[in-house]
């Protein structure tokens, strides 16, 4: 029982257990089938478990939904099958189950294979299964399908990708588009302008940005501009308007500015887009477009030709051609005679009487368009034409532009020129019989040569005058018939005459017997050609030597009398001035013979007198042969008339009235001031012995120019600025014939013992030395004027003469030594006895030579004193000479007179000067001790 109740209970206990478990597997069951139904339910997403050797063992409904295998299908294949074939190449299935395993999780977002073999994106993880021991089982990928999600984000990221590469397509497109282009916000603010506006405004992204395009609009256009765009977004319309937009470079260009309004898809209004055109060349070719047509306009209302537009009517078997007039200028009226009625009507009908040829050629022009020019008469107009004619236009238009001129004038001058022709016909033929009598007849010579010089054709008076036939002539050269002496003047001839010059000669032609006659040409050029005709002149050849002859004798016997007259003269006032010296010097002799003393300074100082007036005679025949010696300086002529006013006023006397007018701004001119002040002082006793009851004299300086005019009417004068000084008196006055010879020498008018004549001929001979002139103004009964011109010196005015006294006798020298050249014995004695009183040592040589040879050796040497006129070397010769090895030597001249006016053109150099002969013996004593210790003294 025991046993029994032991089994019993053991069977019961089983019995149990075996409850026990099945209630265990029954829940075990229900709970699967409670977790399959939650997986199922779960379609959205695909669970599926695996072994470990990733062998599908589980496969929820979502994942045959996702993977579209069914279960059966799905259990026992290998997991890596939902997987890409690149995925399983590159392992990722194993490596995905290796980090879930490692790690515990392994994300798994990637494309998968369905069965079908199209592709579903999962996004998921992949998980180890652990058991309750903790051992590894499998694995368990939960994933979700979001195929669609991202096949919308694909084809999101699609369409951004393209709407961004659309965007920047259009901002490439803009920014290279030749226009500039904008877009504004439903605001109206741009919000983008492409690059060609920053590149023609010159403005930045934020100075363009919302209204900025109306900073760089023209301040006219602003207000009118922003008036249009504000209306017209209100609006929601399109607009355009034309405005004035400035360029970076500060222009302003006119502009075309074009926009419509967007909207989106739902109609909301988004803004404009516009794009802006620089039309300024256009406008710039516009205005020239109207400035050409107006200036065609003027043109065709201006030309003098006239000038239409015709549209003509081609014929046809039953109507003629017809043309009208549809434009046409002033001057077509005025050409053609037509009135302003026809215009636009039909020319058969208005003017039946036209002729026909005119609807012939307008028809021919308009329907060829070969243009035309012809001449045409019209008798219904009663006028001839020149006339061009061409189509234009399109060739269906049938018009035809015609220009006419009115050539009646011409027309009937042609027919007038042509009866002219005909009568002159005759008349040449008439003239060309004569123009060969006058070759054959003419006494003259008449040749034809070419441009060699060669003969062509002689006429007959050749052999009439000269010997020679045509025959010895034709083919000869023209020289061949000339004496040698004249063929260069006689080819010169002829080659001016082929060049065109003029070509007057006279030469020798030898005479075919030998004798000689002289020929006068005239020749002129045609062509290769040159013509000639030459007159017989040997008659007045003769007869002008005959007269030069004479005149040649005329002139000597003239000369001679003159010199005659000026010996005569010089001969009777040397007479007198000699008796003087020597009746002086006799009574001199014979009173020292007899030991008589008490006479001897009177009869001394008579015969210096005597001899002083022979000197000063001398020097005014030196002034008259213009040989003077003279000491040019640069003088101020107000100043040296204006220290001579005392002088003058006692040498005139009380009856006289004296006046002197000094110019303002005088020049200075270079002159010898002592030479000056005698020419004055001669002037003035001249005016002064012209009016015996007394007058006026008048002394006045002024600057003058001589122009080219006035010195061709003048001898030995050139044009330039000068000095005047003229001195008038209301004297008696000269008559012409008086003026002509007053600068005669020994001529005077003056009672005879009153005057030498040689006053004015010493004026005049001072002026011409310096280089100047002198004009005598005088009228009988009306006073005379004088005027002496001096040349105006530009350089600085010379220091003024310094005074000092005449060296004392008891003064004397220190042993300086003084070389002397004189030819003339007594001067040099004088001057060696001289320079012995003075205490210095005279060295003497009686030539240039000599003196040299003296100043080339080592001898002290402080003073040279030569003369100038010394046979051999000249006194300047020596002294240049000398000063090439003593350049510092002081250098005294002695002269009568200076050949050519070399004092005057700057004979001196410094460290020289000049003694007039005959000098007194203190002004020599005082000049040459003056040079030797550098005293200045008085001036000469």
């Amino acid at each position: 029982m025991r046993v029994l109740s032991r089994q019993v209970m053991a069977q019961l206990d089983l019995r149990r257990a075996v409850e026990a478990r099945d209630r265990r597997y029954d829940q075990l069951r229900a709970s699967e089938e409670r977790l399959r139904l939650i997986l199922d339910s779960a379609r959205d997403y695909a669970i599926v478990t695996t072994d470990t050797d990733r062998r599908i063992t589980g496969w929820s409904a979502g994942a045959e939904a996702s993977f579209e295998w069914t279960e059966q299908q799905a259990i026992g294949r290998p997991i890596d099958d939902l997987f890409l074939p690149e995925d399983r190449r590159a392992g990722v299935p194993a490596r995905e189950c290796a980090t879930a395993a490692a790690e515990g999780c392994a994300p798994d977002v990637r494309w998968h294979l369905r069965a079908d073999g199209a592709r579903v994106f999962m996004t998921g993880s992949t998980h180890p299964i652990i058991e309750r021991d903790g051992g590894h089982s499998g694995f368990l990928k939960i994933a979700r399908d979001e195929t669609r999600a991202r096949t919308q984000a694909e084809e999101l990221a699609r369409t951004r990708s393209e709407l961004v590469d659309s965007e920047a397509r259009f901002r490439n497109m803009a920014d290279h588009a030749p226009v500039m282009m904008w877009v504004t916000d439903h605001d109206g603010h741009c919000t983008y302008l492409n690059r060609r506006w920053y590149d023609f405004t010159g403005q930045t992204p934020a100075e363009a940005q919302g209204a900025g395009w109306l900073d760089v609009t023209h301040p006219d256009d602003r207000a009118e501009a922003a008036r249009i765009f504000r209306a017209a977004h209100a609006a929601r319309v399109p607009f355009r308007l034309d405005y004035r937009l400035r360029h970076a470079d500060g222009s302003y260009h006119w502009a075309i500015d074009a926009a419509s309004p967007r909207f989106g898809p739902d109609g909301v209004f988004l803004g404009y887009i516009g794009s802006v055109i620089d039309i300024h060349d256009r406008r710039e070719a516009e205005r020239r477009l109207a400035d050409s047509e107006a200036r065609y306009r003027t043109l065709f209302e201006s030309i003098e030709s006239g000038f239409c537009v015709v549209e003509v009517a081609p014929g046809t078997a039953d109507t003629p051609t017809d043309y009208r007039v549809v434009e046409a200028n002033p001057a077509f009226y005025r050409q053609t005679g037509f009135t302003a009625a026809i215009h636009g009507r039909w020319l058969r009908e208005s003017m039946p009487e036209l002729e026909e040829h005119w609807y012939e050629i307008y028809g021919r022009v308009a329907v060829s368009g070969e243009p035309i020019r012809f001449e045409q008469g019209s008798a219904a107009l009663g006028r001839w034409f020149d006339i061009a004619a061409f189509r234009v236009g399109a060739p269906a238009d049938r018009r035809v532009a015609v220009l006419f001129n009115d050539i009646s004038a011409r027309r009937a001058a042609e027919e007038a020129l042509q009866r002219l022709n005909e009568r002159l016909g005759d008349e040449v033929t008439e003239r060309t019989a004569e123009r060969d009598r006058m070759w054959e007849t003419s006494p003259d010579l008449m040749l034809v040569m070419d441009a060699a010089g060669v003969i062509r054709r002689a006429n007959p008076a050749w052999t009439r005058m000269l010997g020679y036939a045509a025959d010895e002539l034709v083919g000869h050269h023209v020289s061949d018939f000339i004496v040698a002496e004249d063929h260069d003047e006689t080819i010169g001839a002829y080659r001016r005459a082929a060049a065109g010059g003029k070509a007057d000669v006279e030469n020798r032609y030898r005479h075919k017997d030998g004798s000689i006659r002289w020929i006068a040409w005239v020749a002129a050029p045609a062509g290769d050609m040159t013509y000639a005709s030459g007159r017989n002149v040997t008659a007045e050849k003769a007869q002008a030597a005959a007269l030069a002859q004479a005149e040649e004798q005329l002139r000597q016997a003239q000369k001679m009398e003159a010199v005659g007259q000026l010996t005569g003269g010089i001969a009777h006032d040397f007479n007198n001035l000699l008796t003087g010296v020597i009746g002086s010097l006799d009574l001199l002799q014979r009173r020292l013979a007899r030991g008589e003393t008490d006479k001897v300074e009177r009869y001394a100082t008579a015969a210096i007198t005597s001899a002083n007036r022979a000197a000063a005679l001398t020097h005014r025949l030196l002034a008259f042969s213009r040989r003077q010696p003279l000491d040019p300086k640069a003088v101020d002529a107000n100043r040296l008339v204006a220290g001579m006013e005392e002088l003058l006023r006692r040498t005139i006397g009380e009856s006289i009235a004296l006046e002197m007018v000094g110019a303002v701004g005088l020049w200075r001119t270079r002159c010898d001031p002592h030479q000056l002040e005698s020419a004055i002082l001669n002037l003035a006793i001249n005016a002064r012995d012209a009016m015996p009851d007394g007058g006026t004299l008048t002394i006045e300086t002024c600057n003058a120019q001589l122009d080219a005019a006035y010195v061709a009417q003048q001898r030995e004068v050139g044009a330039g600025d000068y000095v005047c000084v003229c001195v008038t008196d209301t004297g008696a006055g000269m008559a012409p014939e008086t003026i002509a010879r007053a600068f005669e020498p020994f001529f005077t008018t003056k009672p005879i013992g009153q005057g030498t004549g040689l006053g004015l001929s010493m004026i005049y001979g001072f002026a011409r030395q310096s280089e100047g002139h002198v004009r005598i103004y005088s009228e009988l009964g009306r006073g005379t004027a004088i005027k002496v011109y001096l040349p105006r010196h530009h350089g600085e005015a010379d220091a003024p003469d310094a005074i000092l006294a005449v060296p004392d006798d008891a003064h004397r020298g220190a042993g300086e030594t003084v070389l002397v050249v004189e030819d003339e014995t007594a001067v040099r004695d004088l001057v060696v006895e001289v320079l012995r009183d003075l205490g210095y040592r005279a060295v003497e040589a009686a030539d240039g030579p000599a003196g040299l040879k003296l100043l080339q050796s080592g001898m002290r040497v402080d003073l040279l004193v030569t003369d100038i006129g010394l046979p051999g070397l000249n006194g300047r010769q020596v002294a240049d000479a000398a000063r090439q090895q003593r350049p510092e030597l002081k250098v005294l001249f002695m002269t009568g007179y200076a050949e050519n006016a070399t004092i005057a053109n700057g004979f001196l150099e410094p460290g020289m000067q000049m003694i007039t002969k005959p000098f007194a013996i203190d002004a020599l004593t005082a000049r040459i001790r003056g040079m030797i210790e550098g005293t200045p003294i008085a001036g000469d």
